[in-house]
């Protein structure tokens, strides 16, 4: 991946997954995680604060779902891109996460084959979208989906 010191935002309440995600990212160069947050709450107001380029967000989270998250950090902090990290594989759920201004749509199990290709298209400006949603037929407008 080309990067040059992409700075990622981790928001994932489930304390072992949010670790597996964050040792994947350290190990790749030129991504560096530099907040994580447990809740929405907590990332809109850590989004604030450190302006992260990229925010690897949660849909189930507590006090503020990533989803509302989402909308409030697009209005504070526009210039981060979000991808969403989620067990959600609904077509309907993505089309919503991205109506609310995400970049990207991971579905969790794909994450070891997905993550970094995501993440690289979406530094290039695209729409990536896990495959088990685009080989349903869900097309994002505007957009890619994973290749297959």
């Amino acid at each position: 991946m080309e990067t040059s010191d992409v700075r990622i935002l981790l928001v994932e309440d489930f304390i072992p997954y949010r670790t597996f995600v964050g040792s994947l990212l350290s190990e790749t160069p030129g991504l560096r995680v530099i907040g994580e947050a447990s809740d929405g709450l907590e990332a809109v107001e850590k989004a604030q604060q450190l302006k992260p380029d990229v925010i690897l967000m949660d849909i189930g989270l507590p006090v503020l779902n990533g989803l509302d998250a989402t909308r409030r950090i697009r209005e504070l902090v526009p210039s981060s891109k979000i991808v969403f990290l989620t067990m959600e594989a609904s077509v309907e759920v993505a089309e919503e996460a991205l109506s609310r201004g995400a970049c990207g749509y991971i579905v969790k199990d794909q994450a070891g084959s997905e993550l970094l290709e995501g993440l690289a298209a979406v530094l290039r400006g695209e729409r990536f979208i896990s495959r088990c949603l685009s080989d349903n037929g869900f097309t994002p407008k505007n957009g890619k989906h994973a290749a297959a």
